[in-house]
Formats: C-alpha cells, structure tokens, sequence
C-alpha cells in the first residue's frame, strides 16, 4: 500500500521535471535547429557544404579566442612605446619562420589527397595543444609564447588552404563558388562575433581562461572535421581544369627521356599540371587581393597605436579603438553577405571593382580626416578584403588542377599574410599623423590598383575558358 501510494506520488514530480528540463533545454535546442537549418539551407545540408560551414564557425571561434588572450598580453597590457616594440617583435619572430614553413604546407597536403579530413582535425588538434601550452607564458608575455603562436598561425593557415581546397567538392547544385565561399566565412564571422565577448568574459576569471576555451573549442572542432562526407577524401569524379599557358605561349618544354623514364612537364603525352601556368586572373587577382591585405595589416596596427595615442574628438581611446574595430568588422560581414548574394558574376570584375572602392575612400580620408571618415575605411576596407578574398578563392578552384590545388591556396595564403605583415610594419613605423597615415593607405591602393586592374579587365572580357570545377 505505502509503495503503491509512493510511486502515486512520485509521477507529478516527474512530470514536473520533466517539463523543467524541457524549459531549460528548449533555447538551446531551438537555437541549435535554427543554426543546422541556415547552414544546411539550399542544398547545403545534402551536398555536405552544411558540415564545413558548420566546423568553420567552431575554427573562427577557437581563433577568436587565442587572439583576446594574446591581445591582452602584447598590446593592451603595456605603455604605447613598449607595445609597438613588443607588437613589432611578435610579427618578426612569427613570420619569419612562417615564410619557410607556409610553402611547404601546400605541396604536403597535395600528397594527401585522401586526408583531408584528417589533416583538418590534425590542425584542430595541434592548436588545442598549443593553447594550453601558451596558457602557462601568456601571463608573463615571455619570449616561450612567440613559438606557440607560430605554431598557431602554422596551423591555421594549414586548415584554411584545406578547407579553401574542398570547397569545390562540396558545391550544391545551382551554387558558386563565390556564393559557397561566402557562406562559409560568413559563418566563421558571426562564430567569431559570438566568440568574442565570450572570450573576454572568461578573461576576467584570468589571462589562461580563453585559451581553455579555445582548446575545448578545437577539440570539438576534430571531432566535427570527421563527420564531412567521404567523398572530401575521394578523387572520384573529380575533373582536371585545363592550364592557360600565360602570355600566349602554347607548346609546353619537351620531355627528356633518362634511363627510361620520361621527365619534364610532359608525360605520355600529357601536359604536367603546375603553378605557373595558371592564366593571369589568378595573378592579377592575387595582386590586387595583396594590396587589400597589406591595408587591413597597415590599419590595424596604425589606427589600434594612433587612436590610442590621440583618440578620436570627444572620444576616448577605447571607444575610438571599438568604433574602428566595429566597422571594420560590419563592413566584413556585409562584403562577406554580398557575396553569398552573388552567383554567376565575374570574379575578375569584382575584385578591380572593390579596388577602385577602396582607393576612392582612401583619398577621401586623407583629404577630410576625420571620425567620420575613419569609420568608413575601416568599413570599407573590411567590406572590399571581404568581396576580393572570396572572387581570388573562387578563380583558384576554377582555374587551378585538383591535383596543385592545394599548394595554390598555400602559397596565396603565404603572399597575402606576408602583405598583411608588411603593411603592419609600416603602420607600426610610420609616424602617428592621421592624414599621413591615410595618405599612405591611398599610396598603397594606388599601386596595387596600377599593377592589376587593367589585367583584371581584360581577363573579364576575355572570359574564362575553365569549366566549374565541382
């Protein structure tokens, strides 16, 4: 009787609590229904293009969580001069070693055309690793962290030639591969948006704490790569984009037969593929894309010592760094956006269109320096690197064989972070003059725009000869 009673008793309860944890979970189920049906929305989930858009908003969250950490510890923790010696030393002792390493990165992967998943969750794994080994030095600021953050960049320079070299693999019907490019950054931007005042919240608890974030995030960033389709890992089906020998030369260097075997850019009969041979859109894009990076490298280190130095009027120094820091940003997502809009356009015009953008901003801010024009460089410039960034991707998968494909992506990604690195120095030299520093940021445009608009156009009205590579 006392059992029966008791048991009466206790289904309410259970109800009850059931009906609680049904409360609590709901905002994190709906939230997590309402993300899985954006991402795998127009046939993304089908073709797997979802997955990867998915694991590439864990990796801009993971990153987003190492630069709060290291942010903290070389720039905002010291007095302006020590900072801009200690910014310019991390770069130096970063990239050097980079510059080495970051070629070779391409041509490995190419010989692993069947671990792509593998060598993504690899990258997710071994930055783990390194966050919490930069957990220990990231309170002192030692010189034991600058090798960590190489390690860092290595590897998520790594990840990104990959998941740049997949996208082609992954492409739903009717879609781009600028518009699968954009939705694909576009989701690490807003991962990255989200990320950020996680990690500066855990920041308060202490300096390690966002690096423990971060390795959770990369850890479950691995185990994510390997839910991507097979087929990532598969060459089946995969079509080899034919090479437009440059400047009109088209009878490929004779093979040379040794000891029997025939060596050179011929075998049996068939072209080699390379990457010199990649036609001048390719070229000409990385150019103009080079100028963008080497502006966005040369405004965030001028503006972050300028605006802390001499804030913006009627402004203080933190809110002059967020005003410039969030438009940069809006801008971003917004070129990130526009290209998800974009199907069948030229890539080549986009990217001579957003340079002529660019360059005209510039001047205007050189000419009326001010809050105002401050802010819409900065936007500007994150919304042109944006757009340029997502046309050069798409003219690499388009123009470039499956087989070198990867190795394209490194050494592009190795110009342009040598660019961002270069104008970062410049920025961090230059005199904190905010009409020089402007006149500058239009020089560099104004280069950039000389050395690869006029070829961009005339690659547009030539047309690509390249088939989609799916």
């Amino acid at each position: 009787m006392t059992s029966a009673r008791s048991h009466k008793d206790s289904g309410p309860l259970r109800r009850t609590g059931r009906a609680i944890g049904h409360a609590l979970r709901t905002p994190f189920t709906g939230t997590a229904k309402g993300i899985r049906k954006a991402t795998h929305a127009h046939g993304a989930g089908e073709s797997g293009l979802g997955k990867l858009i998915e694991l590439h908003a864990v990796n801009g969250a993971g990153d987003v969580m190492i630069t709060v950490a290291l942010a903290s510890t070389v720039f905002f923790s010291v007095p302006t001069d020590e900072a801009r010696g200690r910014v310019a030393l991390y770069l130096a002792i970063t990239m050097a070693p980079f510059t080495l390493l970051a070629p070779v990165i391409g041509p490995l992967l190419d010989r692993l055309p069947h671990g792509r998943r593998a060598a993504m969750a690899g990258a997710m794994l071994a930055r783990a690793v390194l966050a919490l080994t930069m957990s220990g030095a990231v309170a002192t600021g030692g010189l034991e962290l600058y090798p960590a953050a190489l390690g860092v960049l290595v590897c998520s320079k790594a990840y990104g030639v990959v998941r740049s070299a997949v996208v082609p693999r992954l492409l739903p019907p009717r879609f781009s591969l600028v518009k699968a490019n954009s939705r694909v950054t576009l989701a690490g931007l807003l991962a990255t948006g989200v990320a950020a005042p996680i990690g500066v919240g855990l920041q308060t608890f202490g300096v390690p704490w966002p690096l423990y974030g971060a390795c959770v995030i990369f850890v479950g960033g691995a185990v994510l790569a390997f839910t991507l389709p097979h087929k990532v890992d598969s060459s089946k089906g995969e079509r080899k984009a034919q090479l437009v020998p440059p400047y009109g030369v088209t009878s490929p260097r004779p093979a040379v037969r040794r000891n029997g075997k025939t060596r050179g850019r011929e075998k049996n009969g068939e072209k080699r593929p390379g990457l010199r041979s990649v036609g001048p859109s390719v070229l000409n894009g990385l150019q103009a894309n080079t100028t963008h990076r080497a502006l966005s490298g040369f405004l965030i280190f001028f503006l972050a010592f300028l605006l802390r130095d001499q804030p913006l009027a009627g402004q203080s120094a933190a809110v002059s760094l967020g005003i410039a820091g969030v438009a940069a940003g809006a801008g971003n997502a917004l070129g990130t956006a526009v290209g998800a809009w974009l199907r069948d356009r030229g890539p080549e015009m986009i990217v001579a269109s957003v340079l002529a953008l660019a360059l005209g901003v510039a001047v205007l801010a050189a000419l009326f320096f001010s809050t105002v024009m401050v802010a819409a460089l900065s936007a500007t410039a994150g919304f042109t690197q944006a757009l340029s960034k997502l046309s050069l991707d798409a003219m690499i998968q388009r123009d470039v064989p499956e087989e070198v494909r990867t190795s394209a992506f490194a050494r592009s990604e190795t110009v342009l972070q040598m660019a961002w690195v270069a104008g970062g120095g410049i920025g961090i030299a230059l005199p904190l003059n905010g009409v020089l520093g402007m006149s500058v940021a239009a020089a560099v445009l104004a280069l950039g725009a000389a050395t690869s608009v006029r070829g961009l156009l005339a690659a547009a009205r030539r047309g690509s000869p390249h088939p989609r590579v799916a």
